[in-house]
């Protein structure tokens, strides 16, 4: 598929396409359309791997972490020991996410709860919720 009809697959703009690109996060193949500016075109391959650029870059990998696994991933380097260390690194990541927003959740409703009461006492501290 063309840049376009990638772009629709992986619901991306084409600049953070071309990006990806650029920064060797996807490879296209190229054809031999396109004269002296060859046609980029995409397998459905590509449509997970730039799925998962994105999950990564949700669970805060850096750019360069990215790049790392799936340069390691396409070289077939992976392991099922190293898939499962790189799994568990991902979960992990959550679960301490999740536990910074379930700690502002709780801050927030308190504060809610709070002021639905008519502000008695203390309000509720940020600095009590470990967020």
């Amino acid at each position: 598929m063309l840049i376009s009809e990638f772009a629709r697959a992986t619901d991306l703009p084409v600049d953070t396409i071309r990006f990806y690109i650029a920064k060797g996060l996807l490879k296209p193949e190229r054809s031999a359309k396109g004269g002296s500016n060859p046609y980029q075109t995409f397998r459905r391959d590509d449509v997970t791997a730039a799925r998962m650029i994105r999950l990564q870059q949700t669970l805060g990998y850096s750019l360069g972490e990215i790049l790392a696994l799936n340069e390691e991933y396409r070289a077939g380097e992976q392991s099922s020991e190293r898939t499962i260390a790189v799994l568990q690194k991902q979960i992990a990541r959550l679960e301490e996410r999740k536990a910074a927003l379930d700690a502002a959740l709780s801050f927030l409703h308190g504060k809610v709860e709070w002021i639905k009461a008519g502000k008695p006492d203390d309000a509720p501290r940020l600095e009590d919720y470990q967020c």
